[in-house]
């Protein structure tokens, strides 16, 4: 079957016209890929000479203006980040920012995580300095990163009690976790072929332990240690500075604020901003509280935990004992058949 044009010279039941319809294509993905690569080009450009790129979604916080072609701040949307920035700097979850805020929480991240934030435009994986204005310190994302990447770690390492804390003697990579049969051992990740980025030396050959030795192991070395309160105190790094007085403290200054600010909104003063102030001193008020009450409790029991650590210890979670371990321990360092335990020494 061929086609035949009446206006146009197209005839492609011919050689001819086949050899036109295929020339005619070669050319319109010329045109094609010639427009596509010229737009690459318009867009890298505009990103070095820090304007937003357009398309997609504009950042949280900014709104696009067309006639400067550069990204402005959208105020009341940057209220609602620097709420999210403190809380989160603060130690907040994205799943309680999710509740204050009513954004989803994977969105929530997305926005505090945009380079844009910082007054740089990104573009294919290059940064370049924008026209607008930032909305973070480069301090504040950084910490931003720390505490993300610190949920991370304690998220991945959950699973078992002592994840990420055993290493091989022998090469220096860290020893993993596996179920084997009804078991779990531990072994070096050089013999685990299947996760190259991890092999320190492909030919090491360490003991294979059951995970409950090096557990057990680390666990009387623990118990013993805790018998002893000031050999204790000495090797975990406890605060010197009261740290009831502390909260206390700041609890009066926050009460203080508040009492200034609803004196302001009583007086209309520039009303949405004080209303939004006022909402981050309650949530940081209620904060303060609650871990108030917590130092009260933990002091008390603080002495007697010491000393009926191996008591308590079947009694409490996996993410307090791990807790409890990310203080305490270092590392533990596999050697053939010995296990060495290195502790966290306070200076």
């Amino acid at each position: 079957m061929g086609f035949i044009s009446i206006r146009e010279n197209f005839d492609t039941t011919s050689p001819f016209g086949k050899a036109m319809i295929g020339i005619l294509s070669v050319f319109a993905q010329l045109e094609r890929e010639t427009i596509l690569e010229r737009t690459k080009i318009g867009l890298k450009k505009r990103a070095e000479d820090g304007y937003w790129r357009g398309g997609g979604k504009v950042p949280f916080a900014y709104d696009y203006d067309k006639k400067t072609s550069q990204l402005v701040i959208n105020e009341p949307r940057k209220v609602i980040f620097d709420l999210m920035k403190t809380l989160r700097l603060q130690g907040y979850s994205y799943a309680e920012l999710e509740k204050i805020t009513g954004l989803d929480q994977s969105w929530i991240q997305g926005i505090l995580k945009s380079k844009t934030n910082l007054g740089k435009i990104p573009y294919k994986g290059e940064l370049y300095d924008g026209r607008h204005k930032a909305i973070i310190t480069e301090e504040e994302y950084q910490e931003l990163e720390k505490i993300d990447q610190k949920r991370r770690k304690n998220k991945n390492a959950s699973h078992y009690l002592l994840s990420g804390k055993i290493y091989c003697g022998n090469c220096g990579a860290k020893y993993r976790y596996q179920k084997w049969g009804k078991k779990v051992i531990c072994y070096c990740y050089s013999q685990q072929k299947s996760k190259p980025k991890y092999i320190k030396n492909p030919h090491c050959n360490n003991t294979r332990y059951p995970s409950e030795v090096i557990e057990n192991h680390f666990l009387e070395q623990l118990f013993q240690m805790s018998l002893k309160e000031e050999e204790f105190k000495n090797t975990f790094p406890l605060s010197e500075i009261n740290k009831e007085e502390e909260l206390t403290h700041r609890l009066k200054k926050i009460e203080k604020r508040i009492y200034n600010l609803i004196h302001l909104l009583s007086k209309d003063f520039k009303q949405l901003e004080v209303q939004e102030e006022l909402k981050k001193q309650y949530l940081e008020k209620e904060k303060i509280e609650k871990e108030l009450q917590f130092t009260k409790k933990a002091k008390k029991e603080t002495s007697s935990n010491i000393k009926n650590l191996s008591r308590l210890w079947e009694h409490l979670e996996l993410e307090e004992k791990r807790n409890i371990i990310e203080e305490l321990l270092d590392k533990i360092i596999v050697e053939e058949n010995t296990l060495k335990i290195y502790w966290n020494i306070s200076s």
